[in-house]
């Protein structure tokens, strides 16, 4: 049975340092196959994790659309575009990743991401296990990409405005009545402990207490030097807590790995 984690978050709160390495320990388990998903038009998940995407779901559909196509003989329209989809996998040795891309137009994902949620739909039934590195702020829950989900990491920076973001991610998630087995709420990056005006905010908005990522100087610097994520030592301050908190998530749901 697949075990599916989606990471949401306004923009700049490190949502795709955090995907990348839950699947760091995903990979350092053995627990695979991991299916990645790159759910952000801006996508750059494929650089934290070493990879290189040549084929996206965006630039499929630009080709598809606007481009002449001879479909083989007794081939529905739907089918081909199945057989090109297939061609946007990243493969590697336990981990494979799609990735969204830019839409048909300016700012328009639409259509990308409906087409990407089936896609994934279709393929998680492989995999062990689903790791989605969703785009920036709430389209991606209006427009349900992400749902069915086991575990919902709703990333905040430090700061009382990302808190108050949380809240209305998790009031959206509330409205749209999505299937999500687990929310946490993570604070990333935070230098010593939280503020006490963000404490006041988590208090005031009845949001039970987080979990911390400590900053971690060692991430800016492999940022720097274009370095994967996945590659970071085991003892760097994020990946020990993203470790811990992985640990006790799947003792909890009691997924073995």
């Amino acid at each position: 049975m697949t075990f599916s984690i989606a990471v949401a978050g306004k923009g700049g709160t490190g949502k795709t340092s955090l995907s990348s390495l839950v699947i760091r320990y995903l990979q350092k388990k053995g627990s695979g196959p991991i299916l990645a998903i790159d759910a952000d038009p801006n996508a750059n998940l494929a650089d934290s994790l070493g990879l290189n995407v040549d084929i996206t779901i965006g630039s499929i559909i630009a080709s598809f659309n606007g481009d002449k196509i001879n479909i083989p003989p007794g081939m529905t329209k739907e089918a081909y575009l199945e057989i090109k989809l297939n061609g946007a996998i990243t493969e590697s040795k336990g981990l494979d990743l799609i990735t969204m891309g830019r839409g048909e137009g300016p700012e328009c994902y639409c259509y990308p991401n409906a087409l990407l949620r089936k896609f994934a739909d279709d393929l998680s039934g492989n995999y062990a296990y689903v790791v989605m590195d969703n785009e920036a702020g709430m389209e991606h829950l209006s427009r349900r990409t992400t749902q069915n989900i086991d575990v919902l990491f709703i990333v905040s920076d430090h700061s009382v405005k990302g808190i108050r973001t949380v809240a209305r991610i998790m009031d959206l998630v509330s409205e749209l009545k999505l299937v999500v087995g687990r929310q946490i709420v993570i604070i990333n990056s935070v230098q010593d402990e939280l503020a006490p005006r963000v404490k006041e905010e988590l208090e005031l908005l009845g949001i039970e207490p987080p979990v911390i990522i400590p900053r971690d100087e060692e991430i800016y610097q492999y940022d720097l030097e274009a370095r994967p994520l996945v590659e970071l030592p085991d003892d760097s301050k994020a990946v020990t807590a993203i470790n811990n908190l992985m640990d006790e998530i799947l003792s909890t749901e009691k997924v073995g790995i």
